[in-house]
Parts: C-alpha cells; structure tokens; sequence
C-alpha cells in the first residue's frame, strides 16, 4: 500500500474489482477516505456505487485487489469481522427490529457492541445503564420523544434516523450510508440532513455517503469521489467536482438517472 499522504486513511482501496461475468462492475478503484469526513460517492445508473459499498463492506469479495482498515488489509474478511472491526452499513431498505420499542431497538444495538447475552427472565432494569446510553443516542438523531413507540409505529422518516441511532449504537469507525433518505418525503429530508451534519461536526466517525440528492451531497460533502462505468473518474472537494468537465458531462450535465 503506497504512502501518498501523511494523513493514515480510515478505509483505503488499491485496484479494486469485481467482475460478474464479463461484466466489470467496479474497475480498478484506488479511493482514500480520511479520518472524520464525509465522503460521498456519486455517478450515474449503473456506475457501481453500491457494488463498491458492497466490497468495502463484504456484502462481495472482490475479483482483484484490495481493501484496507487503518492500514491493515481486510479483504478476505467476512462483513460480519468487518463489522466488529468498525464498519457500520445502513442499506436502502429500512433494518429494524418493529415489535420492540424504539428504546430497545438502540438497546439491543449496545448489547451486542458490549458482548451481553439476552436473559429474559432478567428485568429491563438490570439495563438501565444501557437504557440511558440508548436514549442519549435518540437525542442525537431526534427521536428521543418516541423512545417507547414500538418501532413499527414510526414513519418512514423515523424508521430511518432509528437505524442511523442503531448504527451509532455499534460505535463504528466508518458509517456507509446508502441512500439515507430512500422514500422518504420532501419534508422529512431536512431532518435526517441535520443529523448527518450533527455527527459530522462531532467527529467521532468518518461517513461515506451514496445519494441521488445533488444539493444534499454537496452541503454535507467535504469530498466527492464520481464511478462512471465502474471506474473512478474524479476525487475532490465539492468545488472541483462540480467544475470538472468529464463529471458534468457524465453525471451533473447528463440528466443522470437512479442507480
């Protein structure tokens, strides 16, 4: 792994790929994600943002190269390893558990981050610890008002701040957010906008990002990295992005469509 930065990267990529017959889904990607940003990964249908989400995560093994966390390869490792390692995925469709409450929800997340076994003959106060760490989390993704609502009660808003809760539960190094606001109505976007940028400003976790939403990508962004046919074709600052030709012409421009 080549040392082209003095800043060690959370998650590095050398060469990765992934072939489906003879189809190149994700071609030889060299990315760097650096501590505590938000990185989002854009491009047109078909660009293989979510098959690289796939790979960094361990959803895919790769055809050829590598993946590595603060600097230690990590590609033959199962998304389960991954995940105790520090990797935290949300996924389009909502990933909840809808009889609990809400509270128990980001309960039962810090139980398995600590490793604590499920008895039900134990009473729900013996977790009172946990119960308080889990409704301090619902106060970071505004949801501690419905901390007894059983999760299927919630909106489709709602359901997905409790899965971001869920995550931040599970302290990960990196959170991958893939389409956040997936089905969501036009007024429920500016709420979750905020808690992205609310964990942003802590930097307590690195974020990487797939969204549709242009105007939400560049407010939240510090960098950008554009797939176009599997490849990646720029990396920088929102800026630079936006005034790179070939991502206009690809992508901004191109009246792009849904991955």
């Amino acid at each position: 792994m080549s040392d082209t930065s003095a800043v060690e990267p959370v998650l590095e990529t050398e060469r990765l790929t992934i072939r489906f017959g003879g189809h190149v889904a994700v071609d030889h990607v060299n990315l760097r994600v650096e501590p505590f940003v938000l990185k989002s990964i854009i491009g047109p249908n078909g660009a293989g943002k979510t098959t690289l989400f796939n790979l960094m995560t361990g959803q895919y093994k790769p055809t050829e190269g590598k993946v590595f966390l603060m600097g230690e390869d990590i590609t033959s490792l199962s998304a389960v390893k991954r995940t105790r390692l520090g990797i935290g995925r949300s996924f389009q469709l909502t990933n909840i558990f809808p009889v609990l409450t809400v509270l128990e929800n980001v309960r039962v997340a810090i139980q398995s981050r600590e490793r604590i076994g499920f008895n039900f003959w134990r009473n729900y106060l013996h977790f009172s610890g946990l119960e308080d760490e889990a409704y301090a989390i619902l106060k970071r993704v505004m949801l501690d008002d419905k901390w007894a609502v059983p999760a299927s009660d919630l909106t489709h808003g709602e359901q997905r701040k409790l899965e971001i809760a869920i995550l931040l539960a599970l302290k990960p190094q990196i959170l991958f957010l893939d389409e956040p606001t997936a089905g969501m109505s036009q007024e429920e976007v500016p709420a979750v906008l905020e808690i992205l940028q609310r964990i942003k400003d802590a930097k307590t976790q690195t974020m990487l990002l797939v969204e549709h939403k242009m105007d939400m990508i560049m407010t939240l962004s510090d960098t950008i990295a554009v797939l176009q046919d599997g490849k990646l074709i720029a990396d920088g600052a929102p800026d630079e992005i936006h005034e790179n030709r070939a991502v206009r012409e690809a992508y901004l421009g191109g009246g792009a469509r849904r991955e």
